[in-house]
């Protein structure tokens, strides 16, 4: 990673942070590439950095906070936490990277698409939107500023492992995160996999999550 890009963030506050998945450090990171304001959520000893548990994960309101059943995020984000917690260590970044990086307004525009039969690439398209418009060099740029040399990344995504080692974070194994798809997410996460290219087995039982805790 070039030295530039590591100097475009910086850590603005950091607390401890008890958890219903155990204590984790948080750190609000800024930074003058997008000029949001990202979260890594630390848990154990990152020690030499190597061999890290990571999971990049892009903020979701409308499952996190609201509980839609459109996506898989809310369940993604607490397989995460859970994995990590057993682990010992390893670091969420929370990147407000909301609607696959379109907004949250567009992504709702994005939802009310949807709704007449379009996918949500198709969605997207019809607003002038690339199916993804995430960026993974701020999260690089974090993983280093906090000693990160080489992740285990849990993820379905290809994208985010080309995007952290184009910049400089080698990722030496993918680790999937994949939920059983409910009644109503079926088609999306098809569509993830069939047009983003997202690796997900829809022959293979996956834990379920508990929603309630």
């Amino acid at each position: 990673m070039s030295e530039g890009l590591k100097d475009k963030v910086s850590v603005y506050a950091e607390t401890n942070l008890p958890t219903i998945h155990g204590k984790f450090k948080v750190y609000v990171f800024h930074n003058t590439i997008d000029h949001k304001e990202h979260l890594a959520i630390v848990k154990g000893n990152i020690g030499d950095g190597e061999n890290i548990p990571v999971r990049i994960h892009s903020e979701c309101l409308t499952s996190e906070v609201l509980g839609s059943l459109k996506c898989d995020c809310r369940e993604q984000l607490k397989a995460a936490f859970k994995y990590i917690a057993e682990a010992g260590r390893g670091i969420i970044l929370y990147l407000r990277q909301e609607g696959r990086g379109i907004g949250l307004g567009n992504k709702i525009r994005a939802y009310a698409l949807q709704e007449q039969g379009y996918d949500t690439v198709e969605a997207n398209h019809i607003l002038g939107f690339p199916d993804d418009l995430r960026r993974y060099d701020v999260a690089a740029a974090m993983l280093s500023h906090l000693g990160v040399k080489s992740i285990r990344l849990l993820t379905n995504n290809p994208r985010k492992i080309a995007g952290v080692e184009e910049f400089g974070i080698p990722v030496l194994e993918r680790l999937p995160l994949i939920i059983d798809p409910n009644h109503i997410n079926r088609d999306y996460l098809y569509t993830k996999s069939k047009k983003s290219g997202h690796l997900i087995d829809f022959d293979k039982k996956y834990p379920e999550i508990d929603l309630a805790s």
